[in-house]
Order: structure tokens, then sequence, then C-alpha cells
């Protein structure tokens, strides 16, 4: 008989299906016309009531199949009993039938750390930009991001009332990554993807410097990876604390699983150990090629403004 596939295959397995039922929370949620808003530290920091519910079904679903595994999600939310439907039990046939890369095979499920954000973008979902809006599941190992999932649950929401809507991309360090088409940006141009809702002097003076060709202001860590990887822009810039471990850990794992890099301002990697603090307090610098020519133009000022 066949090995019984490698913990971390059965992980992203799950975490794919998973994904897919958090979109369906998130469309249903919308669908009622309802979204439940509260404030947590100020209008720029919103909770709906589908990050609630996408964020206890995530984590039960995920914590019933891999009850030793550390997950960390975005919200506080009581650990009451989550009701059934909101449970998902099922796996991606596709993802199990991959091998998983050899330095991946023993690991434990103590080893592992999950850290979701139920719903990436949340200001731009109650404003109705729902191609803004990400589900995101990053895994990681000894403190690297190694896998992750990403939702669009409003992929194609504008293509008319027969188009299926979202999708969901997955990759795994050593294997790549898959469900969308890996597109560079146009060769010689400077396009920044940056943040829509968060701008502050800092964050426009260090995009001044790169002297850009364009700027695209768009919701998102999810989302702000997804343009690196389909071409739309050429960097990711974020002269600004405020971005967390869940915003960065699903699509750095994408990211990297393609051959591009993310960091924080100052060049460091990202850690993603259990016990690590939960703010990227020194901004986020991505890429999909060239990460060399922008790391370099990042003004001195900026990286001394932002402490990691």
């Amino acid at each position: 008989s066949m090995a019984s596939p490698a913990l971390l295959m059965r992980v992203v397995a799950s975490a794919y299906s998973v994904a897919e039922k958090a979109a369906t929370i998130v469309r249903n949620v919308m669908a009622t016309g309802d979204l439940g808003i509260v404030e947590k530290t100020g209008a720029n920091d919103l909770q709906t009531k589908a990050d609630r519910l996408v964020q206890m079904s995530i984590c039960a679903s995920l914590s019933r199949k891999f009850p030793k595994v550390t997950i960390i999600g975005e919200e506080e939310l009581p650990t009451d009993e989550v009701t059934e439907e909101l449970i998902e039990d099922g796996h991606c046939e596709e993802i199990l039938k991959k091998t998983c890369p050899a330095q991946y095979t023993g690991i434990k499920e103590e080893e592992l750390v999950i850290w979701v954000d139920p719903l990436d973008g949340t200001k731009e979902y109650t404003e109705g930009l729902l191609d803004h809006v990400t589900v995101l599941i990053g895994i990681a190992y000894g403190g690297k991001a190694i896998a992750g999932v990403i939702n669009q649950p409003y992929y194609n929401y504008e293509a008319g009332a027969d188009a299926v809507l979202g999708r969901t991309i997955w990759g795994v360090l050593g294997i790549g990554a898959f469900g969308f088409q890996l597109t560079e940006a146009p060769a010689g141009k400077h396009i920044i993807v940056t943040t829509r809702s968060h701008s502050s002097t800092l964050v426009n003076d260090c995009i001044s410097a790169l002297n850009p060709d364009s700027v695209i202001r768009v919701g998102g860590a999810g989302n702000k990876i997804i343009q690196l990887i389909e071409g739309k822009a050429s960097a990711y810039v974020f002269a600004s604390p405020g971005c967390k471990k869940w915003d960065t850990c699903a699509p750095e794992a994408i990211l990297h699983a393609v051959g591009g890099k993310i960091t924080d301002i100052h060049g460091n990697s990202f850690q993603y150990n259990k016990e690590v603090k939960h703010m990227n307090s020194a901004g986020v610098l991505a890429s999909l090629r060239n990460y060399d020519y922008y790391a370099s133009r990042i003004p001195n000022t900026v990286k001394q403004s932002l402490v990691p």
C-alpha cells in the first residue's frame, strides 16, 4: 500500500478546503446585507461577522484534524463551542498527490504554526471593493513560512452573473504555487503597489524615492502579493508598521515558492514561530523579481524611522 501523505501535505490539503468553506461564509454574510461591523481600534480597523465566523470555522476545522498544531488568528474571539455547520472536514485530493519536499517529510504537528487572517481587507469588504478581499492561511515551520493558501472569495465578481466566483491559490516551498497564471510585470517598468487606507508621509516619501512609473493603491496584503505574482505590479512597498504576521505568512510562502522575495524595509526576513510578536513593525518590501533594485533604493531616513 502507498505510504500515507506527509503531515505537511495533509495540512495544506485541508487548509485548501477550509479556505473554500471560508469563502462561502464570506459571500453568505455579504448576501444577507448585515455585516455586523464593529470598530476594533478605529474606523480603519474593523471587524465584521464574516471575520468572526470565518476565523471560528478555520481554527475549529484545522484544530479538530490537527490538534497539536498551534493556530494563531487575527481576531480575539471567545472559544465557544463552534456549531457543526462551521466545520469543514474535506481536503483537496490534488494536493495530496504531490510529493512532499524531503526537508519537510518528518515534521510533527507540534512543530507547525498556522497564521490565519480570516478576512484580509476588511475595510474594503465593508466598502464593496470585493476583489481586494482574501482569506489567508499560512503554515510555518522553524520560524519560516513554508506553505500557504490564499482564497479570493470574489475573484471574477465583475465578470457577470454566470461567472464562477472565487479561486484558491496555494503553494509549498520546493513544490511551487498553483491556482493562478504566474506573470512577470512589464520589464523596465517600476509599478509599486501599496496601502490604500493606511497612508502616511513616510509611506509616500518611501514610494517617491523609488521613482515609480505608477502607484497602485489597494487593500489587503494577500491582494498585493497577487498583484506581484500576476504581473500587475513590480514591487509591494509599505514603509509603516501595521502589517501583522497573519497578513504576510501565507502570501510569503506563495511568493517564495515562485522565486520572489519579501522582507521588512531593512531587508530582514519575517519570523513566524509561535512566540514571535504579531506586528511587522518595520514595514514590508516585496517583489517577484529584481528585489535588490528596490531594496537598494529605500532611503536611510525611512529605515531609521522604522525599528524592527
